[in-house]
């Protein structure tokens, strides 16, 4: 009896397509809380402009180094994050001190990470395969479009977390090919744009 109801756990578990994680485990006190004021402003700012999904957002924290995981899929509605995952930042966003003090531009051909928010638009298919393209909702990052920052993955970001920094991208939240078939799913899923908030 008893191995039968863990392959039936096993079994179930197996068709689960959302992870839910405990900040505790995943985030220091310092970052939770960064985490905690712009998931707030995504509230407020969805609360007025419905457009925007008030159920699901995307938060990258720019101060994690790029060997954690640092782009968290957050559910509005439970506060709580659902996915996490790698992301790599512009290779232009470096200052010499590798990976621990960046900088942020959002000039074309800077390389840069481009703080603010983003409306994730409609995918297309690139030269790394599908993507999405990427709207600056701030005056931080408002040439996105013209810069063609987009959220793509490439395949030498890892799965998993590493002890090292990761590949930098020339200025786009760049992910490994299973977290953006993940994202994917919440993005293709939403009857309205979802959010991506990139802070520091």
């Amino acid at each position: 009896m008893r191995v039968f109801l863990l392959a039936l756990l096993f079994s179930l578990s197996s068709f689960t397509s959302v992870s839910m994680w405990d900040e505790d485990e995943i985030l220091n006190e310092v970052e939770f809380a960064r985490l905690n004021e712009h998931v707030n402003e995504i509230k407020s700012f969805t609360a007025s402009n419905h457009k925007y999904s008030n159920k699901i957002a995307f938060l990258v924290d720019m101060k994690i180094k790029s060997g954690r995981n640092r782009f968290f899929v957050y559910d509005l509605e439970n506060n709580q994050i659902l996915d996490q995952g790698l992301v790599a930042h512009g290779k232009g966003s470096e200052t010499g001190i590798k990976g621990d003090i960046l900088q942020f531009s959002n000039s074309p051909e800077s390389n840069c990470t481009s703080l603010g928010r983003y409306s994730v638009e409609k995918p297309y298919k690139g030269v790394f395969g599908k993507a999405f393209r990427l709207a600056g909702l701030d005056e931080t990052n408002n040439n996105a479009m013209k810069r063609a920052i987009v959220l793509h993955s490439y395949k030498e970001v890892p799965s998993d977390e590493k002890e090292y920094y990761i590949i930098n991208s020339h200025g786009c939240p760049m992910v490994n090919q299973e977290f953006l078939n993940r994202l994917s799913k919440y993005i293709e899923s939403s009857n309205s744009k979802i959010l991506l908030s990139v802070y520091y």
